[in-house]
């Protein structure tokens, strides 16, 4: 069949490319109150669900760049629709499943269709955007699109529960996926595909051995604490990963380009995009447990309120593409960073036990700062990748995000932890109490009103301590970051590499 497509605005296409991306990122985030649901219907274990809630971001983040990889090999269009396809048949899978283990196989198996829609569209604005100046407007709504759809998928999924079954909550990803079926052949290219391209299988199987280990005992580690056991499992896919940098060096053709990251700017890219995850998803789990826990809100309105911020990232994005035009990308890189740092600062002299419009504020400070770093890293990163490797590249990217994620909360998380056991005064209720803030709220419903009123107010305060430790320390950590910018950016390049447009990589200094 000849090859159609309709000439029209790149724009036009971009909308192909986001609306699978707000479902995808949605995705990760959608059972946020389905859960409760599933356990009373399919009864599974607390290993099961466990593994229904995390084996999604697990095997996505162990097969983005292999995906990335292959989508250069076979054309990202056509993986693109693949993994649609792919998609909404494991959404109705997700959606039909009887047992716990049916749907820890559906969701495992819309991870992997995941992992084939994030790089391709990324690398596919590459190709629909021949203009740099465009194509930074582009990958800023992508982002912006792919940050939103975190933040709305707790209140899609609220809003089904209310009237629907939890299957709904899978059900609504399959007429997004159509569509893109059907638009993809008419507003994609097609001829993206480097036949030549060898995949190696032993490649594809160490990243996968290496990124899931890692990830798995850093969120075992968040949950439960150090271990020998949980250490050892990160040491061998810390090992495993030494063994795969070491198989890209000696392969002719391998899976990832290690000369992009002996680029200092380059990498200087890849470890910010990391820092920012770090601080959006540490901050991101810190406030929720803020807004049900200390001010009470049930989970429906909290995330009503937590997607305030959001609404400011719709514009940071585009705003930042803009000024990365005019001032430079390692400007607004900076400028981001810095603002991302107010708000944390914003968090940890102003927080207190009733500070929703605190919260609110840094929050949106945080989200704006961040989302507007991570926009014009993506285009840097697309930018300066070769046109043949930009599926691996975006999917480098990608797993960057999901380390950064993991690490965010689970790094953040343990701070709070333990200024929380620190500060809770001893002697106030049951040990428990003095652990978390969730086993005081749980003690506390066993209590006397009187003995209750006290463990909480106790726990709230030790909370609100934990917060503040934890903003100072997100704030200097992304005030350090913002400094190795400054000296990326006055590092001259030893590994100038044309982009698309024929720039070198010096673009980073000058945007």
């Amino acid at each position: 069949m000849p090859h159609v497509r309709i000439a029209r605005s790149p724009w036009v296409a971009l909308t192909a490319l986001c609306l699978p991306m707000l479902i995808v990122s949605m995705d990760v985030s959608v059972l946020f109150f389905a859960v409760p649901f599933i356990a009373a219907d399919l009864d599974p274990s607390p290993a099961q669900q466990l593994w229904i809630f995390d084996v999604y971001g697990f095997v996505l983040a162990g097969l983005l760049l292999t995906m990335g990889s292959l989508a250069d090999r076979f054309g990202h269009r056509r993986v693109l629709m693949w993994g649609a396809a792919c998609f909404s048949a494991a959404s109705l899978l997700a959606a039909l499943s009887s047992t716990p283990e049916m749907l820890i196989i559906a969701r495992a198996v819309l991870a992997v269709a995941g992992a084939t829609l994030m790089p391709s569209t990324l690398a596919l604005v590459r190709h629909v955007f021949d203009d740099d100046a465009a194509r930074a407007k582009a990958v800023a709504t992508w982002n912006a699109v792919l940050a939103g759809g975190v933040a709305l998928g707790p209140i899609i999924s609220g809003v089904l529960l209310e009237h629907f079954w939890w299957g709904s909550v899978f059900l609504i990803n399959i007429p997004v996926m159509v569509a893109l079926l059907i638009a993809a052949p008419l507003l994609l290219p097609g001829d993206t595909a480097i036949p030549g391209r060898r995949i190696d299988v032993l490649s594809a199987l160490l990243v996968f051995a290496t990124i899931l280990p890692v990830i798995y005992a850093i969120k075992e580690i968040a949950a439960d604490g150090w271990s020998l056991g949980r250490l050892g499992i990160g040491v061998v896919g810390v090992v495993l990963g030494v063994a795969f940098v070491r198989r890209q060096r000696r392969l002719e053709d391998p899976m990832l380009d290690l000369t992009l990251l002996g680029e200092r700017r380059f990498a200087a890219s890849i470890w910010t995009n990391l820092i920012c995850m770090f601080a959006l998803l540490g901050n991101s789990i810190m406030v929720t447990q803020y807004l049900q826990s200390v001010l009470g809100f049930s989970p429906l309105r909290a995330a009503l309120w937590s997607v305030v911020p959001s609404l400011f990232v719709a514009v940071a994005a585009p705003t930042a593409a803009v000024a990365a035009g005019r001032f430079g990308r390692p400007a607004v890189m900076i400028g981001g960073l810095v603002v991302a740092a107010c708000g944390f600062v914003v968090l940890a002299t102003l927080i207190g036990q009733d500070s929703l419009l605190v919260v609110l504020d840094a929050s949106t400070l945080l989200a704006g700062g961040l989302v507007a770093t991570t926009s014009v890293i993506a285009d840097h990163v697309v930018g300066i990748a070769p046109a043949d490797r930009a599926g691996a590249t975006s999917g480098l990217l990608e797993t960057s995000s999901e380390l950064g994620g993991a690490l965010g909360i689970a790094l953040l998380g343990s701070v709070l932890n333990a200024v929380y056991r620190v500060s809770y005064p001893a002697g106030v209720g049951p040990v428990e109490a003095g652990r978390s803030l969730a086993g005081a709220s749980a003690v506390a419903h066993r209590e006397p009103a009187e003995a209750a009123a006290q463990i909480l107010d106790a726990a709230r305060h030790a909370f609100v301590d934990g917060m503040s430790v934890v903003a100072w320390v997100g704030a200097g950590v992304l005030v350090v970051t913002a400094v190795l910018i400054v000296w990326a950016a006055r590092t001259p390049s030893a590994h100038g590499r044309p982009t698309r447009s024929g720039k070198a990589s010096a673009t980073f200094a000058q945007g």
